[in-house]
């Protein structure tokens, strides 16, 4: 799915035996590229990031080792004299070439076999929990109640369950998430199962813990609009709810343990037992005839498996993928209005004349970031619509058939498939049989 290397393979079939001194020409050129390619097919067509790179170093290392193979293996091929002839070559000139070339071919197989191990699946085993913030049943409970409790909205009509529903595997079902009366929000509501695995929350990543993450939408002016000094003190006179955070925290209510609490009952959000897991853990029945082929075209054609890899399906990473802007929302003016508050906030100095969501560059102020969002968990993605950070498709297969043809115009980070209509359509019945875990049930609070 990410961009052809086949610039980056030019390059270095033609640098690199040079570098190890084999005489230029086509036959040295169609030597590495073939190899590369080899090695490329060996590791299921995954292509790294990180390739240019350790290529680099190994050709600085190929280069050291011109200069100083021939006085080592100088020093060690001499023999005693004993007829008075001058020591014999031994060979120094090819075992030399010999040794920098196994480097460099050890060096690429390994550079391509990182991607490969990068795109391991994995069924899930542990939740990782920080140690500043550890789970108990207690604080799972009283964060479960706070998070279904609409006093953490300015009006009290909103709680965090109003936009993260369970019956909709915590989403909204709406293309921009539900927003504070007379306001608007500008981004699709992200699920809120398996969480507990991300190492960047929001679409745009702003921040690293689901503790940080818990108080945002709290004083968003357009989500929940609450002041949290004010809601610490309307917590504090619940006394259920002064009894409970004595008793989890060993101390009074404030709005730091009240995101911890939250926190806790989040990472209890976890997509088990779906038919992928029960697949690589060994029960080869687990995924129907059309399913398996579709996991062999999500792992090999479709190379899925370069952005959507691990327990959660999901990179950590950040890619502008040029996603179209969602046509409804283009002219709308509370939309536009939120978008170019929040831009403010981030210090877009030309927020005023802003008309697209610039993404994860409003964070880092990085030009590579813009309109750069995080790669999302495909965990339960059949039941997570609509798609993308804007909701602008509504279907699996709209979401197939932007990723076959490479994305948006203008990007640099997919390029197009190719696939078939059968091998999308057994793509596509692989993301809606496998990925779906057993329904997470939640008993709801009473809230006190």
């Amino acid at each position: 799915m990410l961009r052809n290397n086949s610039g980056i393979d030019t390059v270095f079939s033609l640098i690199l035996p040079i570098a190890i001194g084999i005489k230029p020409g086509l036959r040295g050129f169609a030597r590495f590229y073939i190899m590369i390619l080899y090695l490329r097919n060996c590791v299921q067509k995954s292509r790294s990031n990180t390739l240019s790179t350790l290529l680099f170093y190994c050709l600085l290392l190929t280069r050291q080792l011109n200069i100083v193979m021939p006085e080592v293996l100088s020093r060690a091929s001499r023999v005693p004299v004993l007829s008075g002839s001058p020591p014999k070559d031994c060979g120094n000139d090819k075992l030399r070439k010999f040794v920098a070339e196994v480097i460099i071919f050890t060096t690429l197989f390994f550079a391509l076999s990182l991607n490969a191990f990068a795109g391991h699946l994995e069924p899930f085993k542990a939740a990782p929990i920080p140690k500043h913030n550890p789970q108990t049943p207690e604080k799972i409970e009283l964060g479960k109640k706070l998070f279904f409790d609409r006093r953490l909205s300015g009006d009290s009509t909103m709680s965090c369950a109003t936009c993260h529903m369970p019956e909709l595997s915590f989403t909204d079902g709406q293309d921009i998430s539900l927003s504070y009366p007379t306001t608007k929000n500008w981004r699709n509501s992200p699920t809120l199962i398996n969480v507990v695995f991300q190492k960047y929350l929001f679409h745009d990543g702003r921040v690293k813990t689901l503790e940080d993450q818990a108080l945002f939408p709290m004083m968003s002016a357009f989500e929940m609009n609450k002041n949290l000094d004010f809601l610490e003190e309307q917590i504090r006179v619940v006394p259920e709810y002064v009894e409970a955070f004595k008793k989890v925290f060993n101390g009074e209510v404030t709005r730091e343990r009240i995101a911890m609490a939250i926190a806790a009952f989040e990472r209890t959000l976890i997509s088990r037992n779906s038919p992928l897991d029960k697949y690589l853990a060994g029960d080869k029945n687990a995924l129907s005839s059309d399913a398996r082929k579709g996991l062999e075209i999500f792992i090999g054609k479709g190379e899925c498996t370069e952005c959507h890899h691990g327990v959660n399906l999901a990179d950590n990473k950040f890619y502008a993928l040029n996603v179209p802007e969602n046509p409804v929302l283009l002219n709308e003016p509370g939309v536009t209005a939120t978008m170019r508050f929040v831009a403010k906030v981030y210090h877009y100095k030309d927020y005023r004349n802003l008309k697209e969501d610039p993404g994860r560059y409003l964070i880092t102020k990085d030009k590579m970031d813009w309109k750069a969002f995080r790669t999302p968990t495909l965990r339960d993605i059949s039941k997570t619509a609509p798609y993308m950070h804007n909701g602008v498709f509504g279907t699996l297969d709209e979401v197939v058939e932007f990723l076959d043809k490479g994305g948006g115009k203008g990007n640099k980070a997919l390029k197009p498939l190719g696939l078939s209509a059968e091998e999308k359509r057994f793509l596509k019945t692989f993301l809606v049989e496998a990925l779906s875990g057993e329904d997470i049930v939640i008993k709801y609070p009473e809230i006190p």
